[in-house]
């Protein structure tokens, strides 16, 4: 018979290898990627908010909710702040 936590173990394991192959696919997005393109800083933008979503899994799998809470928050944010300066800092080309 199958413990309740064995079943919670193997949710959790499944739930960080999820995490895993989402960090290994934006990482290969990244790379894919070349810079002569323009705006390709915002498809890289796009790619890391998918690890971004990746970690907060993972924090939440490990047991760390305020710290996911705290990056669920705060990701956007510097996400937007990096976009809005690559914008701006573009016109002075």
């Amino acid at each position: 018979m199958i413990k309740v936590m064995d079943i919670l173990i193997l949710i959790k394991s499944a739930v960080l290898l999820i995490s895993s192959v989402l960090v290994l696919l934006s990482a290969i997005g990244i790379i894919r990627y070349k810079d002569d393109l323009q705006r390709v800083l915002y498809a890289r933008v796009h790619i890391l908010g998918i690890a971004d979503v990746a970690c907060i899994l993972a924090l939440l799998v490990l047991g760390q909710p305020l710290l996911a809470a705290t990056y669920f928050i705060l990701a956007p944010f510097a996400n937007h702040a990096i976009a809005n300066a690559y914008y701006y800092g573009e016109e002075t080309k």
